[in-house]
């Protein structure tokens, strides 16, 4: 639009003095003739503006002119407080002087703009310490503009989610959320929320439906997004809420397992399994030292991890015992179901 197109101009000026035409024209996608209006048009506002001609030439403003326009939309002003999790500015130094220089920009900014900028800090976060990053990441997240309508009107959320490990994504189960708002994890999204009052994370792109109701929000009294990002991220951390499993892998396998399974670990430990080490997959096989590395991940439920069987005789699971024998009931089905006739 003209009117951020003038104030984007006059900010330039400010900041960078005397600038070419052409230079405005480039930064600003228009072309010079463009530019030379838009300096009539200040200069018709008010604004002490000139151009000056020749090799060293270029568009100015009067020395000593300042505008204590910010220049913000309401947009801008909220993606200036899109807050980083704590750590990321503590690793430098920089914990106070990132408040501080927040709080300035808040004093800038335009009355009606800084209450969407306040709430914009207690609903989004971002977190840059990734997990381990699994195969997921990074695909496009069809709902997120849905997710976040909801943080942002404060309402309940109704969604359709497929976890991990599912045995059919196209089914997904269907919870009633209270959002406390978004959280950007190493560039993957997820949606922290009460789910019958208790605190849950949910990944963006799991997401199959989504739909913002007209009921209220019911948030835990006193309770804000950084306490239960907090809370969820060492659960995870400490591999809480979860079954872990180790396992080991064919050495020549383990890339290919990474791909597949690393949404579903928060820690890799690559180990050499001495020979002998173990029982039931590879030994006939002639396995010696070196030829498997153990893995350790975790599983949302014990049923999740019959997905582990796509590995057959490459992958071994040795501990808790309860997982092995959820595998050998699943491979002794398939075995019966073609043992069978036809």
């Amino acid at each position: 639009m003209k009117s951020d197109r003038l104030l984007s101009v006059l900010l330039l000026l400010q900041t960078r003095g005397t600038v070419p035409a052409h230079e405005l024209a480039e930064r600003l996608e228009v072309s010079v003739r463009t530019i030379y209006r838009d300096v009539e048009a200040l200069s018709a506002a008010g604004v002490p503006v000139y151009a000056e001609r020749g090799r060293h030439g270029g568009i100015a403003l009067l020395p000593g002119y300042r505008t204590d326009v910010t220049g913000l939309t309401a947009d801008e002003s909220r993606a200036l407080f899109v807050l980083a999790a704590q750590g990321a500015h503590a690793a430098l130094g920089l914990d106070a002087a990132i408040g501080s220089a927040l709080r300035k920009v808040m004093a800038a900014l335009p009355a009606p703009h800084r209450p969407a900028a306040e709430l914009t800090s207690r609903r989004i976060l971002v977190d840059a310490t990734r997990w381990t990053r699994g195969p997921g990441d990074g695909l496009p997240v069809d709902h997120l503009d849905t997710l976040q309508d909801a943080v942002f009107a404060d309402r309940r959320l109704r969604v359709g989610y497929v976890h991990s490990g599912a045995e059919d994504p196209d089914e997904p189960s269907t919870y009633t959320l209270d959002p406390y708002g978004l959280v950007s994890k190493a560039g993957v999204w997820y949606l922290v929320a009460d789910r019958d009052g208790e605190p849950r994370l949910f990944r963006a792109d799991r997401v199959r439906s989504a739909c913002v109701t007209d009921e209220p929000v019911r948030r835990r009294p006193g309770v804000e997004l950084a306490d239960v990002w907090e809370v969820l991220k060492r659960r995870v951390e400490r591999r809480t809420g979860g079954i872990e499993v180790t396992a080991r892998v064919r050495r020549d396998r383990l890339g290919r397992f990474l791909r597949l399974h690393g949404g579903a670990l928060t820690e890799v430990v690559v180990e050499d399994t001495e020979e002998g080490e173990g029982q039931g997959a590879g030994q006939g096989a002639g396995a010696g030292k070196g030829e498997w590395v153990t893995v350790r991940l975790v599983c949302e439920e014990t049923r999740a991890t019959r997905v582990l069987l796509a590995f057959s005789d490459a992958l071994e699971v040795l501990s808790p015992p309860e997982v092995r024998e959820e595998l050998a009931r699943a491979a002794a089905a398939v075995s019966a179901l073609y043992e069978g006739p036809h």
